[in-house]
């Protein structure tokens, strides 16, 4: 498996390019760097180019409603120039909040604009002229749309790679199934190797039915935070994920429209998953942190001894995770850096 991890500017980008420096020199693969409404991830990964050397950088996730296709495309042209082809395409659609709160954006057809985007952005970096007509996006604008003026265009610079891998975040069955049939990679959240075959495994057994041969098998993405020692201070390190998830469970939609809060329930939490969402949405964000169940905690991190973790990484392993994604807790004397390592020697 490679070793990706999540860039962390906490600390300042000077700090957080540091720390990634030494994480390349332990061997870390890849860096993903995120976008919700904060900085915009294109700047913060062309930062992170100029300061590396090996690691692989990508988006995750950049989404799709933001941009037109056609900025994507270029702007994944430019990171994997400017990186020397380093750069993974991370798409998702992010929600509904984000893309019409923020970006004022209709949230529809989500699979559709995926499936979209995914054609264009294969003919660009081909240096195809750009010619689709779909359901979201019609390029040229046809007649009776604009000034009539529009034409087929190609790129004009000549990309570095014509096949920068494609990644798409999906959780629901016709999302994974299509990211299956079509993307370079899936990056999946909370995935637990246990849970992962009944959860999923129909849906990339149909995608991967319908794969195009040219395509090399599907890369997976998955994870979480990591700690490595034997003290009750690194089991501690677990109720950390205690926040995130009751974010994403109680807080991240609504009632009946949560994408995270479903998956709770397809793994067993069905109770668990109603308890948490109407304790954050009722604004009782502390009781339903106390509401996520221990286990869930435990089967979403990598958390304890060396011996144990060893075994986690294998069960990622074999539930056919590629790219082991961890976020590094260090306890003690450790470092991010050493616990990276750590990682990269249990997982080879």
């Amino acid at each position: 498996m490679k070793i990706c991890t999540h860039f962390n500017s906490t600390g300042g980008f000077k700090e957080g390019a540091r720390l990634l420096r030494e994480m390349e020199g332990e061997g870390l693969d890849l860096v993903w760097v995120a976008e919700v409404y904060g900085y915009d991830s294109p700047s913060l990964m062309g930062f992170i180019a100029g300061q590396t050397e090996r690691v692989e950088i990508g988006s995750a996730i950049m989404p799709l409603y933001s941009r037109t296709p056609a900025l994507i495309a270029m702007t994944a042209a430019g990171i994997d120039a400017i990186s020397g082809g380093r750069f993974n395409l991370g798409l998702g659609a992010s929600g509904p909040q984000v893309i019409e709160g923020f970006h004022g954006v209709p949230y529809d057809n989500p699979m559709g604009r995926t499936r979209e985007i995914i054609d264009i952005c294969r003919q660009a970096w081909k240096r195809e002229p750009l010619v689709h007509d779909g359901k979201n996006y019609h390029l040229p604008l046809p007649a009776g749309q604009g000034t009539g003026l529009g034409k087929p265009l190609k790129l004009i610079v000549h990309p570095e790679r014509a096949d920068i891998p494609i990644w798409n975040a999906a959780l629901g069955d016709k999302n994974v199934q299509m990211t299956a049939e079509i993307c370079d990679g899936w990056m999946p959240i909370y995935f637990v190797p246990e849970f992962a075959k009944d959860v999923w495994g129909a849906a990339l057994a149909a995608g991967s039915a319908k794969r195009d041969p040219a395509l090399k098998p599907l890369m997976t993405s998955a994870g979480g935070l990591v700690a490595i020692g034997d003290g009750d201070d690194v089991l501690a390190v677990r109720e950390q994920q205690r926040a995130t998830l009751a974010l994403y469970v109680g807080g991240m939609g609504a009632r009946g429209k949560n994408f995270y809060n479903d998956l709770a329930c397809r793994y067993g939490f069905e109770k668990e998953a109603k308890e948490i969402q109407d304790l954050y949405l009722d604004g009782k964000k502390k009781e339903a942190e106390a509401a996520v169940p221990e286990r869930f905690c435990e089967l979403t991190t990598l958390v304890g001894p060396k011996s144990y973790v060893a075994e986690r990484i294998a069960a990622f392993r074999e539930a056919g995770i590629t790219h082991l994604n961890v976020r590094p807790v260090p306890v003690g004397d450790q470092t991010a850096p050493e616990l990276i390592g750590i990682v990269k020697e249990l997982s080879s």
